[in-house]
């Protein structure tokens, strides 16, 4: 059979581009290299957020914020059409000192972005936070009340049931070995589960993007970092918004669990967790909220996020080979960018008005840089 499509990766991006080809009527088969939805997509977080969105590019917040804002809809007709709930809620997200609060007002008030500064001591949704963040040196915090998370695991999930719902093919343990090409086209793709054709070929497989293109004549710049969590089970949850302090994050979800994160590590494509992390990651969030001297890890796992210069993913055509398209290097976004980046990609595929200037996400931005950092 030929497929209209054929995507490389069944992260939350590759999901996301499937159904939304899907809906309009493709016909598509996904290659995942491992099971569907099991790599960086799961292990993070799920804050629909940059922690510090004053710190990114406007090219960063300008495809966070787009995306962020279709998750509501999104996420409802999900839920609808499988009947499984992601778990999606606007639960605000609380920035604990350090901070830059000038930087940060200034940049959501020129945005238009609801930013408060909270005494800490009066917030009731963090009555267990530490007495630390409640004295009179540390007793204010930022306050962005529309931040929302969702559970990834069960986006995942859902997503996965809503492509075979929809006639999608997913084909897990096959990763892909070889691109068969003439004429600026791909033929076929040889993989572990045999040889493929489609009219057009996506690339959506996060860290391994790179190493996936081989000598396709251009360079992503997309390389994996480590990150490494923590999880926590209470009866009930102890806080009702995120907490964030000097890049650490910590999430309640609504059956008690909560998540601690995460490390940066840039080593390869070693996911092995350690001792080390483990310890850092228990000791800072220890110090924000004590109730953690009583809980046991009840799991600690580490994900391989697909890092990009600037944190910028590449979306769009190859600049060289004519029906291969990417969809990658979304660093620490991938979750919050995915129904943007998906719409973004299939417009550009059909030809489809785009709703920004999407030139700082295109494939020729990586040609640009190579070509000058050869100079």
């Amino acid at each position: 059979m030929k497929w209209d499509m054929i995507v490389i990766g069944a992260g939350i991006i590759g999901l996301a581009t499937a159904e939304r080809l899907l809906m309009q009527g493709a016909k598509v088969m996904i290659l995942e290299r491992n099971k569907v939805g099991q790599e960086s997509s799961w292990a993070g977080g799920g804050i629909l957020s940059p922690l510090y969105p004053w710190d990114y590019s406007d090219d960063v917040t300008q495809l966070t914020s787009y995306s962020a804002n279709q998750f509501p809809a999104w996420v409802s007709a999900l839920q609808e059409a499988t009947g499984m709930d992601p778990e999606y809620e606007t639960s605000g997200m609380l920035i604990l000192p350090p901070y830059d609060e000038k930087t940060a007002q200034q940049w959501c008030s020129t945005r238009g972005i609801k930013i408060e500064l909270r005494v800490v001591s009066k917030i009731d949704s963090i009555e267990n936070i530490s007495e630390t963040y409640r004295g009179k040196t540390h007793d204010h915090a930022l306050f962005l009340p529309d931040i929302a998370q969702v559970r990834n695991p069960r986006l995942l999930q859902a997503l996965h049931k809503r492509i075979l719902q929809l006639g999608g093919s997913i084909k897990e343990n096959c990763p892909v070995h070889h691109f068969k090409t003439a004429h600026r086209k791909i033929l076929s793709i040889t993989s572990f589960c045999g040889e493929f054709d489609a009219d057009n070929y996506i690339i959506c497989a996060g860290a391994w993007s790179e190493e996936l293109l081989g000598t396709q004549t251009i360079k992503l710049n997309i390389k994996p970092i480590k990150g490494q969590m923590l999880l926590f089970k209470f009866d009930t949850p102890p806080l009702h918004t995120i907490l964030v302090q000097n890049g650490l994050y910590i999430i309640p979800r609504r059956d008690g669990h909560l998540l601690i994160g995460s490390t940066l590590e840039d080593v390869g494509f070693n996911k092995q967790t350690t001792v080390f992390a483990r310890e850092y990651l228990l000791t800072r969030a220890q110090a924000i909220l004590p109730l953690l001297h009583k809980k046991p890890i009840i799991q600690h796992w580490a994900g391989l996020r697909p890092a990009s210069l600037n944190n910028l993913p590449t979306i769009g055509k190859h600049p060289m080979i004519d029906n291969l398209f990417f969809n990658c290097g979304h660093f620490r976004y991938g979750l919050t960018m995915a129904p943007a980046s998906a719409e973004i990609l299939v417009n550009e595929i059909t030809c489809a008005p785009q709703p920004f200037d999407i030139t700082p996400y295109q494939a020729e931005r990586n040609v640009n840089n190579s070509q000058s950092s050869s100079r």
